[in-house]
């Protein structure tokens, strides 16, 4: 049992916690509760270990015989340890340190999005889960958008990372990427999507609602599309604006 906070896999996750830089320096991310590990050993994702506390329900001790069964690293730690590196503030007694490996992006994508300086990780998991539930083949991620693959994003996104392919990338291999791809961007200017041809193949840039979006990705852009409003609200959450804007694709597919 882990007993100490200077242990080197404590050390480990406390990094995997903060910037980016440790995430890609350690090549591995944090994925917390039983939902989340549940989800990456359904996905078969690489598990580096998987720590765990007495406070873990009896499904989480069911997920630890199954990684354990697979030959999977398992150490239990302290309660309050675990408790003390937690990103939530109950903690499950079950976090997992998984390999960062992002899936494959599909050669010939028919349906992208790309959340352009969406810096809420609340935000991003959102609408992450919500493109792997309206079948989003890709997720690109352009410079100042949070990092994919951080603790609230992948808590957020509800195990849409282990059924998505999620890659940041720079807004040059995002051209080269989606040059065969109408591009919409969502935009209050923009013509109404109900009267749009939403068909595929398409790519939906969604803006933060702060700034909105970026140049380089108006640059980017074929068409400027808008969700029409009834009432006095001004904007909408970026997150259930993606949602609506993707689910309208959907519905035009069927």
């Amino acid at each position: 049992m882990i007993v100490s906070s200077q242990n080197a896999k404590l050390k480990l996750v406390r990094s995997l916690q903060g910037r980016p830089k440790g995430r890609q320096k350690s090549g591995a991310f944090l994925a917390e509760g039983v939902r989340l590990v549940a989800d990456a050993l359904d996905a078969d994702w690489p598990f580096r270990f998987l720590l765990y506390s007495d406070a873990v329900n009896e499904h989480g001790r069911k997920l630890i015989e199954r990684l354990e069964s697979k030959g999977g690293s398992v150490e239990e730690v302290e309660r309050s340890l675990l408790q003390a590196i937690s990103d939530t503030e109950t903690s499950q007694g079950l976090a997992a340190v998984l390999e960062l490996e992002m899936l494959p992006l599909p050669k010939q994508p028919a349906f992208v999005l790309i959340p352009d300086q969406i810096r809420d990780p609340g935000n991003l998991g959102a609408l992450l889960r919500s493109a792997a539930a309206a079948g989003v083949q890709a997720v690109l991620a352009p410079p100042e958008t949070t990092d994919p693959f951080a603790p609230k994003v992948v808590r957020s996104g509800m195990g849409a990372h282990f059924r998505l392919p999620v890659h940041s990338l720079s807004w040059e291999q995002i051209r080269a990427y989606c040059r065969r791809t109408r591009l919409y961007l969502a935009d209050m200017e923009g013509q109404s999507c109900w009267e749009c041809d939403l068909r595929l193949p398409l790519g939906l840039i969604v803006g933060g609602e702060a700034a909105g979006a970026s140049q380089p990705a108006r640059d980017l852009a074929d068409q400027a599309i808008c969700i029409p409003m009834q009432g006095q609200t001004e904007s909408l959450n970026a997150s259930v604006a993606g949602a609506i804007l993707m689910f309208e694709v959907v519905r035009q597919q069927q």
